[in-house]
């Protein structure tokens, strides 16, 4: 592990010579973007900087995204070497992501895969759902399984065999359990809170780009907003679940 002069600004879970995985707080951009608000990844940047005393620019690539209102684990490369090779790990689908949900209402079925195509609008960046292929559009799997449920939401473990846009969102959105406070596909509960939607990033798993080593990093949700219903013991044993 590498030595810090002192903490950082934001919580981090594993770091070596090559890796930096943290958690992502909701309503954080993942990379700059048009609304000009601090985001991961220039924060984290500022932050390697000023604890490793760095000079000139430091390097930090950003391996995959987090939707701005998503919070949990996220990793980034710090070297370009292990960029790219983690960057293979996601298109051969070999970097495994699971995520915690609460959803509006439970599902028919309390586990089982979804299948739908995808289609986006990068006008008004929407996904929409489909059940079988059109024009444009993108398969996209996932698994998923109810753990618990509370005043009328579900508690959901849900493993991404595809990495689409929204993907989670819009397919949970398709099967009329939108995830709780995401008015954007239909939700009519949660939060007032801007930028916050029950959907955690909970465990990232993949080999390590230079020594191999099988790498399972993983953070739970606060038991606070959407989470509430939860206590904590349980939040982490479903993410202690999602192996």
């Amino acid at each position: 592990m590498s030595t810090a002069h002192d903490q950082p600004l934001i919580p981090i879970l594993y770091e070596d010579n090559h890796l930096l995985a943290v958690v992502k707080p909701p309503g954080i951009p993942s990379q700059a973007d048009d609304s000009g608000d601090e985001d991961m990844l220039t924060l984290l940047k500022s932050d390697l900087k000023r604890r490793y005393d760095k000079p000139g620019n430091v390097f930090l690539g950003l391996v995959h995204r987090l939707d701005r209102p998503v919070g949990g684990v996220m990793l980034f490369a710090k070297t370009s070497k292990a960029a790219s090779r983690l960057s293979e790990a996601v298109r051969s689908r070999t970097f495994g992501k699971t995520y915690l949900a609460v959803l509006t209402g439970t599902p028919a079925r309390t586990s089982g895969q979804l299948t739908h195509h995808l289609t986006k609008d990068s006008r008004t960046n929407t996904v929409q759902a489909f059940d079988h292929p059109v024009s444009g559009s993108k398969e996209a799997r996932l698994d998923y399984r109810i753990l618990a449920t509370a005043s009328g939401t579900a508690l959901a473990y849900i493993r991404l065999h595809t990495g689409r846009s929204h993907q989670i969102r819009v397919q949970m959105a398709a099967i009329g359990c939108p995830l709780v406070g995401d008015r954007k596909y239909g939700s009519q509960s949660g939060t007032s809170i801007v930028h916050n939607i029950a959907l955690w990033s909970a465990a990232i798993e993949v080999a390590h780009p230079v020594t191999k080593e099988k790498l399972r990093i993983s953070a739970a949700p606060l038991q606070q907003g959407s989470w509430a219903p939860w206590n904590e013991a349980l939040l982490q044993a479903a993410v202690d679940s999602a192996e």
